[in-house]
């Protein structure tokens, strides 16, 4: 399974919400997983298996699948819940 971290340029937020996202998953104890980030315009539906963006963003997202949208790249509470719903659905927690 893959994971993209997506912003409007790729740079600092998108990598925030990538270490943000691994940080949590090794919490977890989820391995296995590949976690990356780039900016919303290289995003493609085949370059990963879940988005994940903040709400600013994640209208324009529609097309790329599944997308975890959050309304804070800063709140880790949030992210989390969100994230471990998403992957008790697929059956990896």
């Amino acid at each position: 399974m893959k994971i993209l971290a997506i912003c409007g340029t790729g740079l600092g937020s998108s990598f925030m919400l990538e270490m943000n996202v691994q940080q949590i998953l090794a919490e977890l104890g989820i391995s296995g997983i590949e976690v990356d980030h780039c900016d919303l315009s290289s995003a493609t539906p085949d370059s990963a298996d879940l988005f994940i963006a903040a709400k600013d963003i994640a209208t324009g997202m529609g097309h790329l699948g599944e997308v975890i949208v959050i309304d804070s790249i800063i709140d880790m509470d949030g992210l989390r819940a969100k994230l471990q719903e998403v992957l008790q659905q697929k059956g990896l927690l």
